[in-house]
């Protein structure tokens, strides 16, 4: 069987090299994402029964001339390739369950196309179009989207939680999405309840140039004092110093979710003696798979809620969205600027949710052809399997 890999600068261009190629039935083995672009590997749906019927290989289709072939050259790549293949059965199965879905209703097929121009991600634009009744047509299928959507996020309801209750909290993730200056707007709020007496604020950045100067002046500006810490030790020493306090704010470390760091510094979160509950800081401007490599790498024993960040630089908030419904994550907060404390709300499902739909009305990327369904469900089931293989085999 010859797999032959394509190479787009979108996956819509990747696709349509597919198309044109191998026929609107090729068969979808995997879809990456390469340094210029989206790589997709197929092969001819013929080439593919050939193999599983023990048939002889026809000439090759003179299309295929400029393709490459992707051949393997180890063991180590023969491994990849028997396991496309074992992926390859349920990519058939849902490629061939989109291609009767979408005549035998229409409407379901145009309800999963706006879901997937809005950025949501195929496997929870499936789950949701799976559980939308079929004799809604497409608007009325997109309400009752929204109305799931709302319904299955779960959010703090209520700000006493975590104000008036108190505690050590933690705010985690990686460089950038804004952890030091949402510490400060959640330091703020908790001292015009309680005043600056019941609060303390601690860092355990020490690597980055300035950062417990910014949140130095912050606690300057609140009346609060600002610790800083280096190990496991001294955060040990810190919160027993500070057990008189109402509320405690650590502010730690930004690094890659990929840094085997990160490992480290949430072992050092989960040591102490006293709990410290975890929110993880999410950028509403990253991509679905960063966001999920971030959730993995950041989750550690479990996380007490989060907090989107970023949201006025965000074009669309469906792919922050997507991983937290996914991950069953629960929103505590939103934050929508700079300014402290006023860019800082509750987190409102209905609000995320709309903002999301928004975008559906905007040039998305992820407008697929209703002809290309298949192909992109197909895409994302081959990716789904091997996420689960590499899951199984961490």
């Amino acid at each position: 069987m010859k797999i032959h890999r394509f190479n787009g600068a979108t996956a819509r261009e990747a696709l349509g090299l597919v198309r044109e190629a191998l026929g609107p039935d090729a068969m979808i083995m995997s879809n990456r994402n390469v340094d210029d672009g989206v790589e997709i590997l197929a092969c001819s749906e013929q080439e593919l029964f050939s193999v599983i019927d023990g048939a002889p290989e026809t000439a090759a289709d003179p299309r295929l001339a400029d393709t490459k072939l992707a051949e393997p050259q180890s063991s180590e790549d023969l491994n990849v390739v028997m396991d496309e293949i074992r992926a390859m059965r349920g990519a058939l199965e849902t490629q061939l369950a989109w291609s009767g879905q979408r005549q035998r209703s229409p409407n379901k097929a145009g309800i999963l196309k706006e879901l997937l121009s809005m950025g949501f991600s195929a496997t929870l634009a499936r789950q949701l179009t799976d559980d939308i009744p079929a004799e809604l047509d497409v608007e009325q299928g997109l309400a009752k989207a929204k109305e799931m959507l709302i319904g299955e996020l779960s959010v703090l309801g209520n700000e006493d939680e975590l104000l008036k209750d108190g505690g050590i909290y933690a705010l985690i993730g990686p460089t950038g999405v804004g952890k030091t200056t949402t510490t400060a707007k959640l330091a703020a709020r908790c001292v015009m309840r309680h005043g600056p007496g019941k609060l303390a604020l601690i860092t355990t950045d020490s690597y980055r140039i300035g950062a417990h100067e910014q949140l130095r002046i912050y606690g300057q500006i609140l009346g609060v004092m600002v610790h800083s810490v280096k190990n496991e030790q001294a955060l040990q020493v810190a919160l027993e110093d500070l057990k008189s306090k109402h509320m405690i704010l650590i502010d730690t470390v930004g690094m890659s979710q990929r840094d085997q760091m990160v490992a480290e510094h949430i072992a050092m979160l989960s040591g102490t003696k006293v709990p410290v509950k975890r929110l993880l800081c999410l950028s509403s401007t990253s991509t679905i798979e960063t966001l999920n490599e971030v959730v993995q790498a950041y989750r550690g024993s479990g996380l007490d809620g989060c907090i989107i960040t970023k949201m006025d630089e965000a074009a669309t908030l469906s792919n922050v969205l997507d991983v937290v419904l996914r991950h069953k994550l629960r929103l505590c907060y939103m934050a929508t600027g700079q300014r402290v404390p006023e860019d800082l709300q509750l987190a409102d499902a209905s609000l995320l949710v709309a903002r999301a739909f928004q975008h559906r009305k905007s040039a998305s990327a992820t407008r697929y052809k209703d002809s290309e369904l298949p192909a992109v469900m197909a895409a994302e089931a081959v990716r789904t399997e091997a996420s689960n293989r590499g899951h199984h085999a961490g």
